[in-house]
């Protein structure tokens, strides 16, 4: 083989292995880019009919049994779609078990609620308001409150023509608002586009720890971070509190202590955190993987128990990372004025 042959072949597996990892990178990088489309049922598409009678609803304490809470009294746009509370308190003062989770990008979730109880977004839309521990409102009697609302009748009429006014219709023109609360881009999604400075050198190094040592992405995967998926995460019980998570719709014992895994998008504006926010900042939460969690029964495959080892500095870049993943949003929600 000539000498120009000879360094023709290597420059040839010099470029090789350049590109291959850069390649791996790319596709790696675009698993995290927004789904070209959210998971909608035939017998709900998306309206503005529909997403305005939603939001209506979504914001109606009438909803309520009490007349004083409405979904949006839970799920506050103004604190990431969640309530900033350890764990929710309902009708009655009631105080639940369990954080209320946040609803954006419910779009892209296939199960829901922290236990997965619910299929579909309609379904989990009528769950809190006929909960005894949250809305309590009988569906018959939520009926007869709205049909006795003309602007209410016409707002259905609209939405859903062919359609009577049943709860199941209730829960879809909510479910149709819900679905239009999506993540707006974030530092994150300009940088997995291109923009290199989009993101601190201490967050690019918190992401290569989120899918390398901290192997965060076993669970928090794709555009949203979560697998829809149900671990057990090795955390301390509420005083008092007995909660099987997941155990309690499919009684096998690799759910016990198992919960859904929530989304990322928007999470340094989601204080407080786990399903029964017992960690008041992303630094507790990241410290806690790094100690394998505290109860070791029944530790999910994914969680170490050893730890991880991370370092002060590598907790800090994780976190780092973490926030990049909060929307640029600058506009507010649309609050509705209500029918009367």
């Amino acid at each position: 083989m000539s000498v120009v042959a000879r360094l023709s072949a290597v420059l040839v597996t010099l470029v090789a292995l350049i590109a291959g990892p850069m390649a791996n990178a790319a596709n790696d990088l675009k698993s995290y880019m927004r789904p070209q489309q959210m998971r909608v049922p035939k017998d709900n598409e998306l309206t503005p009919e529909r997403i305005a009678l939603g939001r209506m609803l979504f914001f109606d304490p009438r909803l309520s049994g009490s007349n004083w809470i409405s979904c949006a009294t839970c799920h506050n746009p103004a604190l990431g779609w969640s309530d900033g509370l350890p764990t929710m308190i309902g009708d009655g003062m009631k105080h639940g078990n369990r954080r209320t989770p946040t609803i954006v990008n419910v779009a892209y979730n296939n199960i829901f609620m922290w236990d997965g109880r619910f299929r579909t977004l309609e379904e989990q839309a009528l769950g809190p308001i006929t909960s005894e521990g949250e809305m309590n409102q009988n569906l018959s009697d939520l009926i007869g409150k709205i049909y006795r609302i003309p602007e209410y009748r016409e707002q259905f009429k609209k939405a859903y023509p062919n359609e009577a006014l049943t709860p199941k219709v209730i829960g879809k023109a909510i479910a149709a608002y819900e679905r239009s609360i999506v993540s707006a881009d974030a530092p994150f999604d300009r940088w997995v586009k291109g923009e290199r400075r989009a993101i601190s050198d201490a967050a690019a190094r918190g992401f290569a720890l989120f899918e390398g040592k901290a192997k965060c992405n076993a669970c928090h995967q794709g555009f949203n971070f979560s697998d829809n998926g149900f671990h057990n995460l090795g955390l301390k019980a509420t005083p008092g509190v007995v909660d099987n998570g997941r155990y309690s719709q499919r009684p096998i014992a690799v759910n016990r202590g198992a919960f859904k895994t929530p989304t990322l998008r928007n999470v340094s504006i989601r204080a407080p955190y786990m399903h029964n926010g017992m960690y008041q900042t992303l630094e507790e939460v990241v410290q806690h993987y790094n100690r394998g969690g505290d109860v070791k029964a029944n530790l999910d495959p994914n969680m170490n128990p050893a730890g991880l080892g991370l370092t002060k500095s590598d907790v800090a870049d994780l976190v780092a990372f973490m926030k990049t993943l909060t929307e640029e949003r600058t506009e507010a929600a649309i609050i509705p004025t209500l029918p009367q």
